[in-house]
């Protein structure tokens, strides 16, 4: 029997699919040890989904981007001593 006021999971939009995708490339023990990722887009991308998630990241402080002709972007970043 189910249980009352259960809520179906939801499943995750478009943009946080992305996002996702990103943060697994970001997140990977050779970004983390270079401190630095390559971010290529892939047929199908949204390029407003780009345009956010770049903004997003240009907000954090010690992270810079730079643009690469094939409409990647390498992300690179710093960690300062206190964390």
């Amino acid at each position: 029997m189910a249980k009352k006021g259960a809520k179906e999971p939801t499943l995750p939009s478009p943009y946080e699919v992305f996002g996702m995708r990103i943060q697994k490339i970001i997140s990977s023990p050779k970004a983390q040890k270079d401190r630095m990722a390559v971010l290529e887009r892939q047929e199908g991308d949204n390029p407003e989904f780009w345009e956010r998630l770049l903004e997003e990241i240009s907000e954090n402080d010690n992270v810079t981007i730079a643009h690469r002709d094939c409409g990647g972007v390498n992300v690179f970043w710093t960690v300062s001593e206190e964390d």
